[in-house]
């Protein structure tokens, strides 16, 4: 366990998001018909604002809006019908919500909308390989951007699941995508990495990664990690839903906060608030006694 760099990063509005001090929950709130981690479709943008503003209750320090499933063989949307879906509800949380909002999005069209309506995060899975327009609309914003590690497109990912060495792989990817970023105008201060559990990634890579959180320290960026109700867990927990994944996503949310993520990315926030604080605890007691 090694400690933790905390990092203070300027948001749109002059409000700002510190990193290190505690382990960050952020809120999954998917307002599509199909996502994979869900049994009831969140489409009624109302109700989409009140679970947020419950997440935020139950702890969530950050809720993460997404229109569009990028679940591994997922079919793409076009921008009108993820701007349908996603900008009611970040309009309305725009003036409710007292925590940032994050734009889950490749598309550039729609992180300009989201953010003129009052997200000031936005998660790319693609890490700007879809849409090389992105990182221009985020610079202008001054928002936040994750970078999250990827290969090819969620229809047909599981083909470029192929390492010689995933933990070297994803940090020299992840490096490329931190200097596109800031070749596009996104200040340096403003990124965040992610290892990308599950995407393009067979279980045991997904594992690896997670256990070799550490290695992505080098890239002196805040560290996000979403391994809430992935396939990858099934590894370990047996072939269950989605739904029943909870205690397994609990064992890799306490791990990654041991391996120093700055933000957890999780459905069940109530629940893995817990988690992630108990875990705080261990990190600091077993920095507190560290012997170099």
């Amino acid at each position: 366990m090694f400690p933790r760099k905390r990092y203070v990063i300027t948001l749109p509005g002059g409000r700002t998001l510190t990193l290190g001090e505690r382990t960050l929950v952020m809120g999954i709130l998917n307002v599509t018909p199909d996502s994979f981690a869900e049994l009831t479709a969140r489409l009624d943008p109302a109700r989409a604002a009140d679970d947020a503003l419950a997440m935020e209750a139950a702890g969530a320090d950050i809720i993460d809006i997404g229109g569009e499933s990028t679940r591994p063989g997922a079919e793409p949307i076009d921008a009108e019908e993820e701007l349908r879906r996603v900008l009611p509800v970040v309009r309305a949380l725009g003036s409710q919500a007292s925590v940032p909002i994050s734009i889950d999005t490749y598309k550039a069209s729609v992180a300009t909308a989201a953010l003129g309506e009052g997200a000031s995060i936005v998660n790319d899975i693609s890490a700007l390989r879809y849409d090389p327009g992105l990182g221009g609309v985020v610079a202008r914003h001054g928002a936040a951007l994750i970078l999250m590690h990827n290969r090819g497109r969620s229809r047909d990912m599981y083909r470029e699941a192929r390492y010689g060495s995933v933990t070297r792989e994803i940090v020299e990817e992840l490096r490329g995508a931190i200097e596109a970023a800031e070749n596009g105008g996104v200040a340096r201060a403003r990124l965040l990495v992610d290892p990308g559990l599950g995407f393009a990634k067979q279980a045991p890579h997904s594992f690896e990664a997670l256990a070799r959180l550490d290695s992505l320290a080098g890239l002196d960026r805040p560290i996000v990690v979403g391994p809430s109700r992935k396939s990858f867990l099934t590894r370990a927990i047996g072939e269950v839903p989605p739904q029943a994944r909870d205690w397994g996503t609990a064992g890799a949310v306490a791990a990654a906060v041991l391996a120093g993520a700055h933000v957890v990315r999780v459905h069940a926030v109530a629940e893995m608030v817990q988690v992630v604080r108990v875990a705080d605890e261990i990190r600091t007691a077993a920095l507190a006694h560290r012997v170099d």
